[in-house]
């Protein structure tokens, strides 16, 4: 037995076979969907979710008759606004992305659990169809009582999302005041000149 897997022939035919099994099995769509959620209060006491689902096919292939279906929703506890919780797209092609968002308005206070959407699809060498999950929410506290909301912390929300953007303004505005205004010190040499 040794003997034979010793043989450089042998060992160049299972390289081959490994290469092309690792190939046959990667030579197919895989999707990876990532879904977020965040709530936004409304000024009447209501409060809004909002729901982002981004597919990616990480595959080598084209995925077919893509499906999305989020019913984590349930309908005692949450109405729709815009859009829909479920999509469909004709395909989705290697390495392409696909985007579906949707708003929904509470109707009950409390912690809330979302589930993964589930994706469908079809690939032309499978006759069954093939199933992916998005990635879970984070429990969202839903109408949950929060305190009034300090100015200073809220302009602390703001720098912390917009700080490094006004940073950047403030360089070139003040690189731009440099270069237009005269320094002192050219300015009293010309009036020396001039004397």
């Amino acid at each position: 037995m040794t003997t034979v897997l010793g043989n450089p022939l042998i060992k160049a035919l299972i390289i081959v076979f490994l290469v092309s099994a690792a190939t046959a099995t990667s030579d197919a769509p895989f999707i990876v969907a990532h879904k977020k959620a965040s709530l936004t209060r409304l000024k009447s006491g209501a409060e809004r979710v909002s729901v982002a689902i981004d597919i990616y096919n990480q595959g080598f292939s084209t995925a077919y008759d893509v499906n999305l279906d989020d019913y984590s929703w349930p309908l005692d506890s949450f109405d729709i606004v815009s859009g829909n919780t479920t999509q469909s797209w004709e395909r989705l092609d290697a390495g392409g992305l696909l985007s579906h968002s949707f708003e929904l308005e509470a109707k009950r206070q409390g912690m809330f659990y979302g589930a993964p959407a589930v994706i469908t699809f079809r690939i032309p060498t499978k006759a069954a169809l093939q199933e992916a999950y998005s990635t879970p929410i984070l429990p969202l506290d839903v109408l949950a009582e929060r305190p009034p909301e300090k100015k200073f912390e809220r302009a602390k929300r703001l720098l912390a999302k917009h700080g490094s953007q006004v940073s950047v303004i403030l360089i070139v505005v003040l690189f731009i005041y440099l270069i237009i205004t005269p320094s002192k010190s050219s300015a009293a040499k010309a009036s020396k000149k001039k004397h």
